[in-house]
């Protein structure tokens, strides 16, 4: 069983920066793969960024290339989003996941990231 717990959203303005971080229960971090997904009022969640293992590897939406970064320390089992050039459609409810090689993906409980035009 793994836990996770989102903090860093809020409100921004446009062009504006976040950080979100995830923390992650347990001593298995390093065996597991992080991502970033969001949901928008509305509309279905949909897959933001993720890294790998190690965090040599990581892959993004088109939408959020070149703006986010993705990382990870697992020194302190806590995986990061960092935002920038945000805008107003970036509003959403962002959700940080988890799953190891085989097995069910969990989620965390949200964090609201609102941008104002």
């Amino acid at each position: 069983q793994v836990q996770l717990v989102e903090s860093g959203g809020g409100l921004v303005q446009a062009g504006g920066s976040l950080r979100l971080s995830c923390a992650a229960s347990g001593r298995t971090f390093s065996s597991l793969t992080m991502g970033w997904f969001r949901q928008a009022p509305g509309k279905e969640r949909e897959f933001v960024a993720t890294v790998s293992r190690s965090g040599g590897s990581t892959d993004y939406a088109d939408s959020v290339k070149g703006r986010f970064t993705i990382s990870r320390d697992n020194a302190k089992n806590t995986v990061y989003l960092q935002m920038n050039s945000l805008k107003p459609e970036d509003t959403a409810v962002y959700y940080c996941s988890a799953n190891f090689p085989i097995g069910p993906k969990y989620w965390g409980q949200g964090t609201q990231v609102t941008v104002s035009s």
